[in-house]
């Protein structure tokens, strides 16, 4: 099947930190040089779409902004079509807040209509007591992402979703999750291209996450073996990817 466009996952797909993967360099200029539409998809709400692509580039991938879609873009458009652009209260950084004001979403301490929570490395006190008290008074509570942790090179950090659980923890009220492994930054992704999501092949390697949202999604999936997902954690799942691959190089384009 000659699929009508890509999603890629970025870290364990594309890099490792700061180090690319050769063989994903290669498969995304491949990709490029065809002139198939992708997307990059990320869970990662704190960077704006520029500096995702900023990165990307300087690890040597193709990128630019307009290719990249992040966990706060979906937030966002989620805001702006379902709720018609309310005013929310945010627990994010400077990626989130971009994102749901670039869509007329105004950002307010009290009376939020709305409640958006993302990973926030200044998240304190004050920011929980606020975002409880809005939700108690029926503001809609909506996490960008439920990641327990956050990998990094420096060793394993509370990811959004520890800070959701906070959240969750203190007022008794489940977020609305948008990021992977929801199909809802898919359905969102898929309509920015333009595409149906069954044409559409979700590349990851983690199937908690990209495998788990691609099926969810009533997509095909493409586990490469790079990142977080062996073949040994493979094997307990019973979902499983519609192929495997040690690293993108095997993959053939039709």
């Amino acid at each position: 099947m000659r699929y009508q466009a890509y999603f890629i996952d970025l870290d364990g797909t594309l890099y490792h930190g700061t180090k690319a993967i050769p063989e994903a360099i290669d498969f995304m200029k491949e990709l490029e040089q065809k002139g198939i539409p992708y997307l990059y998809v990320t869970n990662n709400s704190t960077k704006t779409p520029q500096q995702v692509a900023e990165h990307l580039h300087q690890l040597g991938f193709p990128a630019d902004a307009n290719k990249v879609y992040t966990s706060a873009m979906a937030t966002a458009a989620y805001l702006q079509e379902e709720m018609s652009s309310p005013d929310v209260f945010v627990i994010g950084e400077y990626g989130l807040e971009q994102a749901v004001q670039e869509v007329g979403c105004r950002i307010v301490q009290e009376e939020a209509e709305a409640v958006v929570v993302g990973l926030d490395r200044d998240f304190h006190y004050d920011k929980l007591s606020i975002a409880v008290k809005a939700i108690r008074a029926g503001a809609k509570y909506i996490g960008t992402n439920a990641d327990r942790v956050l990998p990094t090179e420096a060793g394993i950090f509370p990811g959004s979703g520890s800070i959701n659980k906070a959240v969750e923890w203190s007022t008794g009220v489940e977020p609305l999750f948008i990021g992977k492994p929801e199909p809802i930054i898919l359905r969102y992704a898929a309509k920015r291209l333009e595409v149906d999501l069954a044409e559409v092949l979700m590349i990851g390697d983690n199937m908690d996450t990209d495998i788990l949202a691609g099926v969810k999604s009533g997509m095909e999936t493409l586990l490469v073996l790079t990142g977080v997902t062996d073949q040994a954690t493979l094997e307990r799942y019973q979902i499983q990817p519609t192929y495997v691959v040690k690293s993108l190089s095997e993959w053939k384009f039709n």
